[in-house]
């Protein structure tokens, strides 16, 4: 697969948080919800779209499972122990590093450390997408209600390939052959 270099959205970045098996392993289907994960985070690189993984306690909950993160294996991992990424300054030195004014939220756990994070990054005006089916929770009611707030507090809620069609534009981009291969390769069975 050709790894584009140039991104083609200046100023978007991907967050992707605590993707951890122990976390996984409590989801109703965490299969799905993976490949969903891996889709975004090839779409991202294939993209070029900055991407950074946060890990919830690491040292005790393990880190980003291996099957996601060597998708991207040259993206920051940051360890963290409160529940909204920008709990720690260096996910906000990457934000700002890598100019960074949009965000594309995807992860665990929707009601907590997904809608923290959220609300922050708007605090912090920054424009934020989540990405309705890479997002998940222990109990699917606690995520809708978290969804709507979010959506309420001013962020944007879509699945995954309407904002990265949308970014493609249209049939002719360069990058849209490759993209529709990652669209086959990862979809619902």
């Amino acid at each position: 697969m050709n790894q584009q270099t140039e991104t083609i959205i200046p100023h978007l970045g991907l967050l992707v948080l605590d993707v951890q098996a122990s976390f996984l392993k409590v989801l109703p289907d965490p299969e799905p919800f993976k490949r969903r994960i891996q889709f975004c985070i090839e779409t991202a690189r294939l993209f070029g779209i900055p991407t950074l993984f946060t890990e919830q306690r690491p040292d005790r909950l393990g880190h980003t499972l291996d099957e996601v993160s060597d998708l991207n294996p040259n993206s920051p991992r940051i360890a963290k122990a409160g529940f909204s990424a920008f709990t720690e300054s260096t996910v906000t030195d990457w934000q700002q590093e890598v100019e960074i004014q949009h965000i594309l939220v995807i992860g665990l756990e929707t009601p907590i450390c997904v809608y923290q994070t959220v609300l922050e990054a708007i605090n912090q005006e920054i424009d934020v997408t989540v990405l309705s089916d890479a997002v998940s929770c222990r109990r699917h009611k606690d995520g809708e209600v978290a969804i709507t707030a979010m959506r309420l507090h001013g962020a944007h809620i879509l699945p995954s390939e309407t904002i990265f069609y949308s970014i493609l534009s249209d049939s002719n981009h360069p990058s849209f052959k490759e993209f529709t291969q990652l669209v086959k390769k990862y979809s619902d069975k």
